[in-house]
């Protein structure tokens, strides 16, 4: 269990970080932010390729990851804006 959260973690980071520098621009959001984004990018892209049979294939599950990754940059163009417009009064 400790495993598979410090897991989700880890690929969270990596997945909202990659996604930040796909995003072009400044992104007016935490690492904090990014670190969830990311997270719940890796679960989401996880339950979408289980839902297309892809998850488990035998070496590194590439369309998985491309999931992923697609989601969070989708989660992160979506908490940039949000807070680009917060700052503005």
């Amino acid at each position: 269990m400790l495993g598979t959260i410090i897991s989700a973690i880890v690929i969270g980071a990596i997945i909202g970080a990659l996604a930040r520098l796909i995003v072009p621009g400044k992104q007016n959001m935490s690492w904090g932010l990014t670190l969830i984004v990311g997270i719940v990018a890796a679960l989401l892209g996880t339950l979408v390729a289980q839902l297309f049979g892809v998850a488990t294939t035998p070496g590194i599950d590439w369309i998985e990851l491309l999931f992923q990754i697609i989601l969070a940059v989708i989660g992160v163009l979506i908490v940039s804006r949000m807070s680009a417009g917060r700052g503005r009064a």
